[in-house]
Formats: C-alpha cells, sequence, structure tokens
C-alpha cells in the first residue's frame, strides 16, 4: 500500500519515463474525493475507452457523463502515443471488484480470475483510458503501446512496484473486457522490461 503520487510528481515521473505529456485544464485539482477516498493505492488499471479522435476521447474522460461524472481517469493515452492527464485523485475509473484480485495486486503476483464485486477499486488503482472501440479489429498503434508501458512503469518505479501491479479492467471484475486487443500479460512483459 502506498500514499499517492503528488501531481507534480506524476507530471515528472511520466516525463521521466519518455511520455510526450499534455496537460489538460484544472487536472491537479479535478477528482471525486468529495465522494470517498483515494488511496492507499496498490495498483494501476487499464482500460479501453469505446471511443474514436483525440479530442472526444480526452473530454469524454475528463467530463463523463450522465450517470457516470468525471474524471473517468488520471490519464487518457490517445492513438498518437500522448498521456492527456485529466484528473488527479479519486476517479470513477475501476468501480467495484474482486477483494482476492486487489490481495495478488498487493502481493505483486499473478492475479486470480475475479468473481465478486465487493471492493472499490477508484480507491485504490490509478487509471488509464487508452483510446480504442474495444471490438478486437481497431488497431493499437506502437506509439500507443509504448506509451501505456512507459506510463505504466512510471507509477510503478515512483511506488517500487513491480509489473504485477498492473491489471486490466477485465481482471479486476468479470463485468467488464478491457482492454480488449492485447494481453495484460504481454503488456506486463513490456513494463517488466521498462522497469529493468
Amino acid at each position: 500500500m502506498a500514499t499517492p503520487i503528488t501531481a507534480n510528481a506524476m507530471l515528472a515521473a511520466l516525463r521521466r519515463e519518455g511520455c510526450d505529456v499534455v496537460e489538460v485544464g484544472n487536472w491537479r485539482t479535478h477528482n471525486r474525493n468529495h465522494v470517498g477516498a483515494w488511496g492507499p493505492v496498490n495498483g494501476v488499471m487499464i482500460h479501453h475507452t469505446v471511443t474514436n479522435g483525440t479530442r472526444r476521447t480526452v473530454n469524454l474522460c475528463r467530463y463523463g457523463y450522465s450517470g457516470l461524472p468525471g474524471p473517468l481517469c488520471h490519464g487518457v493515452i490517445t492513438k498518437d502515443g500522448r498521456v492527456h492527464l485529466v484528473g488527479h485523485g479519486r476517479s470513477n475509473h475501476a468501480g467495484l471488484g474482486d477483494d482476492d484480485v486487489l490481495r495478488a495486486v498487493i502481493a505483486e503476483r499473478r492475479t486470480p480470475a475475479p468473481n465478486e464485486r465487493n471492493t472499490d477499486g477508484n480507491t485504490r488503482f490509478y487509471g488509464f483510458e487508452c483510446e480504442n472501440w474495444g471490438n478486437g479489429r481497431d488497431p493499437w498503434p506502437a506509439a500507443q503501446l509504448d506509451a501505456i508501458a512507459r506510463a505504466s512503469a512510471a507509477v510503478c518505479r515512483h511506488h517500487r512496484w513491480n509489473e504485477w501491479s498492473v491489471i486490466g479492467h477485465l481482471e479486476w471484475t468479470n463485468q467488464k473486457i478491457d482492454p480488449r486487443g492485447f494481453s495484460m500479460d504481454w503488456m506486463r512483459d513490456r513494463i517488466r522490461e521498462r522497469l529493468r
């Protein structure tokens, strides 16, 4: 368990890892902290957005939509490989998931298949939403995949976590399929290589 990274430290960590960062509006203070705790944090969660187009995707993740106000993540990773910071603090990205999965993330080991929805992931995880339709056909450009690995590694390096602290939304709850189009084991291999 760890104290959440500060906004300044998040920006610095991403840039040190080689991310092309875009700061969006009041991202440093844009959060959902008034509805619940953020932290202690235990890991990073990767999502796909079911959108296309940078502006549309970033705006959706920043503002949310009826019934789910933003921010919907901490950073939006667009097809061009840029990381758009849209929030800092609690965000509406993870929802309820499995406490057995959380225990595995804390222990930095392979997670079991999720079968319960009994734990608030918005408190415990950083979230990166990645621009993709999530239909298994929309391509994942090399620059975007590289940015996902770099952004995840940046947070892990800051907290001294290993690659098992990074999970996909589908590994948190059996209600989700994201990210679709690459495997999280493949992405964790890339993150592990970066952390070396």
